[in-house]
């Protein structure tokens, strides 16, 4: 018996996404980096790039051991740490605390889809590094006021059941349908989703004013009205309950007009969030029991769908998507 066994296809499959999504980290960790004033913040990601650095050898590692050959991913070529800043402070923290969101996610999918114990404890030893800086990064946002807490509720003093279908109510083909509050879970969903959307505006915002393909210039402006009509969607549902919604105290995009990063990452960067954001709204779909709620987040999910569709054949038209590890092709 060998000392270990051969990767399988879905332990190959998840490395490689991991490699690319952690090679573009890096790259953008480094231009944050450079361009930090705070130095607590300075800290924080020089501390996380280090660990992920690691992480990233280990992938190298695994795929040599097995005579794969390495995934381009992102390099030097992808960032200009040289060039003026492109947002201002805070906004380095608020993305790499979405970042680790996200890679909470993967990490745990990951780990569902890998038998081999030593590729099974990579991404175990992923997610604690990705729960340790998120925690670390939503206190440093929390102390800095960048971070808009959900709101507060009166503690319920008994429990309640559901007594009729008029819970459900809200059916968004009949405005004039009574609407119920919202309760504690929808809530934390609807200002979730406002929160990553306000972020992934702020991102695509700085994305779009310096891009260099007129094309990708085009698309981040699309990006950024969708989320913009998200944004409002949500926030008007909040305010029909008399519930405050989330706002970006700071963090906003600077005038500069010199890309950091290339047209490849950011494209790259922005097909990544659309990703997150369709994994949430189906989420904030499956525990939303008002109907008009579940109605709202069918239709964002297609829009989004459509615009990372989209954004896909930019990339592979540039030559810019690179292919994950293919099956054998199996005569019948």
């Amino acid at each position: 018996m060998p000392e270990k066994a051969s990767i399988t296809s879905s332990e190959l499959g998840t490395l490689w996404l991991t490699y690319q999504e952690k090679t573009m980290i890096l790259r953008m960790l480094e231009y944050f980096i450079a361009k930090a004033d705070d130095e607590k913040a300075k800290d924080i990601m020089t501390n996380l790039y280090e660990e992920i650095e690691m992480y990233v050898g280990k992938i190298v590692q695994i795929y040599e051991e097995e005579g794969a050959v390495i995934p381009v991913g992102y390099t030097a070529q992808d960032v200009n740490k040289d060039v003026p800043k492109l947002y201002d402070n805070g906004f380095d923290i608020m993305f790499v605390r979405l970042l680790k969101e996200i890679s909470m996610g993967l990490h745990s999918l990951n780990m569902t889809m890998t038998f081999r114990e030593d590729i099974n404890l990579l991404f175990e030893d992923l997610t604690a590094i990705t729960q340790k800086y998120f925690r670390i990064c939503s206190q440093y946002l929390l102390e800095k006021g960048l971070l808009v807490r959900t709101p507060y509720v009166s503690m319920p003093k008994s429990v309640e059941f559901i007594k009729d279908n008029s819970y459900l109510g809200g059916v968004a083909l009949n405005p004039f349908s009574q609407k119920r509050t919202l309760n504690t879970v929808e809530v934390s969903h609807l200002h979730k989703a406002i929160e990553s959307n306000l972020t992934g505006l702020q991102l695509i915002f700085g994305f779009g004013q310096c891009a260099n393909d007129v094309e990708v210039k085009k698309f981040f402006h699309e990006g950024a009205e969708l989320a913009k009509g998200i944004i409002k969607e949500l926030s008007e549902v909040m305010i029909q309950t008399n519930l405050p919604i989330p706002q970006t105290p700071g963090g906003n995009p600077t005038r500069s007009t010199v890309a950091p990063f290339s047209d490849k990452l950011m494209m790259y960067c922005t097909s990544l969030f659309c990703s997150f954001s369709m994994g949430s709204n189906s989420l904030g779909t499956a525990f939303s029991l008002r109907n008009d709620l579940p109605a709202k987040n069918t239709i964002f999910m297609k829009d989004i769908f459509e615009y990372a569709h989209k954004g896909g054949k930019i990339m592979i038209k540039n030559g810019w998507m690179e292919e994950p590890p293919q099956m054998e092709e199996r005569g019948t």
